[in-house]
């Protein structure tokens, strides 16, 4: 009898256990429960930054940390499995990086070269001492499909075609119906000119905002150089926009040329002095801009500025009267471009069309772009071509200057 007891009470007690919800364990304190939808997995990217003859930047964001590479193909018939690829890692002084974002820089590419990519990202769950351990590994898909690819610059390349955003301001659709219709085959690259965004207040946002859909449309393959505007400069993630748009040797301004062309990218900081109050103490530009201005006198006299048939200047803020930036712009950097010889020079900022012809102190035109349209530039040795396009597909203007 005794043992018939127990054996309902064991039943009974099954039973009600079963019934019942099951109460999760208490984690360690810091940790976090692991969600169904918490898997390792790409965020954002990948996209292209400082394309180049011989070298390229590769960018993407992972939900964990990490370590990261590339894998590079040439862009020929063979299969992307036929043999084991080189890899390129994101490491800094020796050591693989361990992060969300990645930055794996390349370089020894050959000139006007295509090639074939694949990114790839290692969980890693911990390190402690010499032991890590590493969690799952994911890669862009390439069996059956098509990989990414990006094409090198070439400074012998006879002509190109590019375009030019400026001001979207976090105007998704904006930026679509201004790229609608681009022949992406026969452009070779976008130029982002500043204030895609409002503020800078977060990753998501950021991405959100603009560069999830530029990689949806292009940025995977086509590559976009920018020139940061006054509004990536506000908020508090302002100080992290270096790191998903990685300057050339640390600097946000730099040089580079494709075919006939040699591009200036400077970056023009805020518009208003560094004391005001809309700044809350936080900003050093007008320093930032005198460092500027030193690097560019060397930089206006380099072989690939001097050599190049083309020269254009790329700035957020215009080099007008006006408001503190757009005065230090004219008295730091415009006389250095004048002197230098420079063919044109694209601006945004004022949230509407300008065209400024040359004048007695500025011997090269300005176009500031509006933050409604959207500039399409072709340019050989002997002629650059300009259009400003509006939402509706029509030619606002046109620019052309023949050597």
């Amino acid at each position: 009898m005794k043992r018939i007891s127990f054996t309902v009470v064991v039943i009974f007690c099954a039973g009600y256990l079963l019934a019942q919800p099951l109460k999760k364990p208490d984690l360690p304190k810091g940790k976090q429960e692991r969600s169904t939808d918490d898997k390792f997995k790409v965020l954002h990217g990948p996209y292209l930054q400082h394309l180049d003859e011989t070298s390229v930047s590769l960018v993407w964001v992972t939900n964990k940390d990490a370590i990261a590479w590339v894998e590079l193909a040439p862009d020929d018939s063979s299969n992307f499995y036929k043999l084991e690829r080189p890899r390129y890692f994101s490491s800094s002084n020796g050591l693989k990086n361990v992060a969300r974002i990645h930055v794996v820089h390349i370089e020894n590419l050959q000139p006007g070269k295509k090639y074939r990519y694949r990114i790839f990202s290692k969980e890693v769950l911990s390190h402690e001492g010499i032991e890590v351990r590493y969690g799952e590994v994911i890669a862009t898909r390439v069996f059956q499909r098509k990989a990414p690819a990006f094409t090198t610059n070439d400074y012998e390349k006879p002509a190109i075609s590019f375009l030019m955003l400026n001001d979207i301001h976090e105007r998704n659709e904006v930026m679509e119906t201004l790229l609608k219709g681009t022949d992406w085959g026969a452009t070779d690259f976008v130029l982002f000119d500043g204030d895609m965004v409002n503020s800078s207040r977060s990753e998501e946002q950021m991405f959100g905002s603009f560069m999830d859909t530029a990689d949806s449309l292009f940025a995977g393959e086509i590559p976009m150089y920018y020139s940061r505007g006054n509004h990536e400069t506000r908020g508090p993630f302002a100080s992290d926009f270096y790191k998903y748009f990685p300057g050339v040797n640390g600097k946000l301004y730099y040089i580079f040329r494709q075919g006939p062309v040699c591009f200036i990218i400077l970056d023009s900081g805020e518009d208003k002095p560094d004391s005001d109050i809309e700044y809350g103490g936080i900003t050093d530009f007008d320093t930032y801009r005198e460092e500027e201005a030193q690097w560019l006198k060397e930089a206006l006299n380099s072989k690939i500025f001097r050599d190049a048939p083309f020269k254009i200047a790329v700035a957020h803020i215009p080099p007008f009267e006006g408001w503190h930036g757009e005065e230090q712009i004219k008295e730091k950097f415009a006389p250095l471009l004048n002197k230098a010889g420079i063919d044109i020079m694209l601006c945004a900022h004022l949230h509407r069309y300008v065209r400024s012809d040359k004048t007695n102190e500025r011997n090269f035109p300005v176009i500031v772009n509006s933050n409604n349209s959207i500039l399409k530039v072709k340019v050989n040795k002997n002629q650059l071509k300009l259009d400003v396009v509006d939402l509706k597909g029509s030619v606002m203007d046109s620019l052309t200057i023949n050597k």
